[in-house]
């Protein structure tokens, strides 16, 4: 890890301890129930394979297709997440932010929702553009989700929450799925990865894709 990497290392898991004592599931907007009960991950439903997919955003229809030569990162979550989500989020938001200028025009980070009952294109647009405006909120209907869920291997299930102001929470895996310039699933990346390691995964793939100059290696 460079010298550099390792600054930036340090100063997101500063701020992730600052938001994870701050954050609440009401999250953005102030509604839910900050004593919420903590909720866990689940495990991979099955092994992702990847692939295609058409979702809803609130500035409309997204197509994976669409985003060929483009490393893509997909999470899946939802926005009244009381820890789970905020600390993935929090740890890309920060490997977007070590990003230059020109490796961010050609990343982008997708946040499917599991929730799609309460989560609209809106409120998924609000929240997800609270840790970085490269991470995009998408939604559809509940087949849809269960299709794209089903591409990558995602879990997750609804747990009634009694005496609690949220009504329900969703259990559900936690793994960063990247995707390549060329439309490829190519690596689940574990719950809580560190920005410095996203990063390089991130760099690696847009290494892969530069093109070859006059006079260099074949």
């Amino acid at each position: 890890m460079t010298r550099k990497l390792l600054i930036i290392a340090i100063l997101v898991l500063l701020g992730l301890l600052a938001w994870l004592l701050s954050w609440t599931p009401a999250g953005i907007d102030g509604d839910g129930d900050a004593d919420g009960p903590i909720h866990r991950t689940l495990d991979l439903a099955a092994p992702p394979t990847g692939g295609d997919f058409i979702l809803d955003s609130a500035s409309g229809a997204v197509d994976l297709a669409d985003l060929r030569g483009n490393v893509v990162l997909i999470y899946f979550g939802y926005t009244w997440c009381p820890d789970i989500c905020p600390t993935n989020l929090v740890l890309i938001a920060g490997a977007l932010k070590a990003l230059t200028p020109e490796e961010l025009e050609r990343v982008q980070v997708l946040f499917v929702s599991v929730d799609p009952e309460r989560d609209s294109a809106e409120r998924l647009a609000k929240y997800s553009g609270y840790f970085h405006p490269k991470i995009l909120g998408l939604t559809g209907t509940p087949e849809q989700i269960a299709a794209v869920a089903k591409l990558y291997g995602a879990a997750y299930r609804r747990t009634e929450l009694a005496n609690s102001a949220m009504g329900y929470a969703v259990d559900h895996s936690a793994y960063s799925h990247l995707v390549d310039p060329q439309g490829r699933l190519v690596r689940n990346l574990d719950h809580a990865t560190p920005s410095a390691e996203i990063v390089a995964a991130i760099r690696d793939l847009l290494a892969a894709e530069m093109p070859v100059r006059d006079g260099g290696p074949p």
